[in-house]
Protein backbone atom coordinates (compact mmCIF):
# COMPACT_ATOMS: atom_id res chain seq x y z
CA UNK A 1 0.00 0.00 0.00
CA UNK A 2 0.80 3.52 -0.53
CA UNK A 3 0.69 6.25 1.66
CA UNK A 4 -0.21 9.76 0.97
CA UNK A 5 -0.14 12.33 3.59
CA UNK A 6 -0.77 16.51 3.87
CA UNK A 7 1.80 17.34 6.18
CA UNK A 8 2.97 21.08 7.57
CA UNK A 9 7.03 19.81 7.48
CA UNK A 10 8.65 22.74 5.73
CA UNK A 11 12.41 22.28 6.65
CA UNK A 12 15.03 20.05 5.64
CA UNK A 13 16.22 19.02 9.06
CA UNK A 14 12.18 18.42 10.43
CA UNK A 15 12.03 16.28 6.82
CA UNK A 16 15.04 14.01 7.99
CA UNK A 17 13.90 13.81 11.17
CA UNK A 18 10.33 12.62 10.77
CA UNK A 19 11.26 10.12 7.67
CA UNK A 20 14.22 8.65 10.31
CA UNK A 21 11.23 7.99 12.96
CA UNK A 22 9.09 6.81 10.80
CA UNK A 23 11.50 4.34 9.15
CA UNK A 24 12.92 3.10 12.70
CA UNK A 25 8.57 2.83 13.66
CA UNK A 26 7.38 1.37 10.97
CA UNK A 27 7.89 -1.26 8.48
CA UNK A 28 7.65 0.58 5.00
CA UNK A 29 9.68 0.98 1.91
CA UNK A 30 10.74 4.81 0.67
CA UNK A 31 10.05 7.64 2.16
CA UNK A 32 9.63 11.44 0.83
CA UNK A 33 8.15 14.54 2.13
CA UNK A 34 7.63 16.94 -1.17
CA UNK A 35 8.84 20.47 0.31
CA UNK A 36 8.20 22.22 -2.76
CA UNK A 37 4.30 21.09 -2.42
CA UNK A 38 1.84 23.21 -1.36
CA UNK A 39 0.60 20.11 0.81
CA UNK A 40 4.23 19.31 1.86
CA UNK A 41 3.20 15.78 0.55
CA UNK A 42 4.44 12.76 2.64
CA UNK A 43 4.78 10.02 0.43
CA UNK A 44 5.29 6.13 2.09
CA UNK A 45 5.48 3.36 -0.18
CA UNK A 46 5.21 -0.58 0.76
CA UNK A 47 3.68 0.86 4.05
CA UNK A 48 2.10 -1.89 6.54
CA UNK A 49 0.56 0.18 9.08
CA UNK A 50 -2.90 1.72 9.21
CA UNK A 51 -3.14 5.37 7.90
CA UNK A 52 -4.52 6.36 11.21
CA UNK A 53 -1.88 4.86 12.88
CA UNK A 54 1.02 6.94 10.72
CA UNK A 55 -0.90 9.79 10.71
CA UNK A 56 -1.36 9.70 14.87
CA UNK A 57 2.51 8.76 15.21
CA UNK A 58 3.85 12.04 12.78
CA UNK A 59 0.96 14.05 14.98
CA UNK A 60 2.69 12.88 17.97
CA UNK A 61 6.00 13.72 16.44
CA UNK A 62 4.54 17.59 16.36
CA UNK A 63 3.59 17.86 12.72
CA UNK A 64 0.04 18.37 11.17
CA UNK A 65 -0.49 15.59 9.18
CA UNK A 66 -3.57 14.41 7.31
CA UNK A 67 -4.39 12.32 4.34
CA UNK A 68 -4.09 14.07 1.04
CA UNK A 69 -7.53 14.28 -0.71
Amino acid sequence: MIGIFKTNITTKEDRQTILAAIQSRFEVGQCHVDLEDCDKVLRITEMKAPEAEVISFVKGQGFDCDLLE
